[in-house]
């Protein structure tokens, strides 16, 4: 073989790995490829192994199919009563058809970027500083449906639009935190007069319900005693009783005569004295017989012939 031949077998074979290298295009996952033939739109290449006509065909644009999160700067919004708000928003959006996409708009996040400020600036216009700043969900879902229903021409579906900040001027936020400061103090002193008229109500009621308890106790415990004191006299009258018919039995047992009653009768006249309460005696009309009779004791009998 000589040089020349060698030469264009080269030639011939860079071609064709050229042309192959052309013809197969791989397309990764969640990526759409955009083939225009000879300047027209002619077919959208799925994920894998596509083949294309080399030279004819070229991709125009690789589209992510991926959900997309994009963040957009600060945008200053006026609300209704005048107040210049910074607003900084959040779109979650995703490509569903990559022609539109391609064709439809020269740019589609700027397209989106710029629709979400203008939307939001109506949505917002129509509300109050307070309004906007307690709304978050509704001015959402607002610039969701503007957002979602404008950019379905251009193959982009919205799925999410939050509101990242809402900064308000900085002479309205040192009043908003007075006056938040203010409602947090006037809440505080509620709060602590509630619990001091709490407390005194539970106070009041706990020393109710103990004088109550205090008072039951007395009386039960007085019924307990006189109880106690009543069967204490009935035993003590039952045992004096009981002592007096052993007494009785006794005395009538051992049938006493004169003088040992009269002996009695004087041994218990000490225990009589005994009481404080007994400051005067009065001698019954007896006595002088019971002391005969006592004499008598101590007096040896006369014999028969005296």
């Amino acid at each position: 073989m000589t040089t020349q031949q060698l030469i264009v077998a080269l030639v011939v074979v860079a071609a064709v790995g050229f042309g192959l290298a052309r013809t197969i295009r791989i397309i990764p996952q969640a990526t759409a490829a955009i083939i225009e033939r000879l300047g027209r739109y002619h077919r959208t290449l799925t994920p894998g192994l596509n083949l294309v006509v080399p030279f004819i065909d070229r991709v125009k644009d690789m589209i992510d199919l991926r959900e997309q999160v994009v963040s957009f700067p600060p945008q200053p919004v006026i609300t209704s009563d005048n107040l210049v708000v910074s607003i900084d928003t959040v779109i979650y959006f995703q490509v569903t058809n990559p022609k539109a996409a391609t064709y439809e708009i020269a740019n589609f996040l700027i397209g989106v970027e710029q629709l979400t400020v203008t939307t939001l600036r109506n949505v917002v216009g129509g509300m109050d500083l307070e309004r906007t700043l307690t709304s978050r969900e509704d001015i959402n879902t607002a610039l969701r449906g503007v957002l979602d229903e404008a950019t379905g021409k251009w193959g982009i579906r919205v799925n999410r639009v939050e509101l990242k900040a809402i900064d308000p001027p900085a002479s309205i936020q040192d009043s908003m935190e007075k006056q938040m400061r203010a409602d947090r103090d006037k809440r505080a002193a509620v709060l602590t007069a509630e619990g001091q008229r709490q407390a005194a109500i539970l106070a009041a009621e706990g020393e109710k319900q103990a004088s109550v308890l205090r008072a039951r106790g007395e009386a039960e415990a007085a019924v307990l005693r006189a109880q106690a004191e009543a069967e204490a006299q009935a035993m003590r009258a039952k045992g004096q009783a009981d002592a007096i018919g052993m007494v009785f039995k006794a005395i009538h047992e051992g049938r006493p005569d004169q003088h040992l009653l009269a002996y009695q009768y004087l041994q218990t006249l000490p225990e009589i004295a005994k009481g404080d309460a007994n400051k005067i005696w009065i001698v019954p009309s007896e006595m002088g017989k019971v002391l005969e009779n006592l004499g008598g004791l101590f007096t040896p009998p006369k014999s028969p012939d005296t």
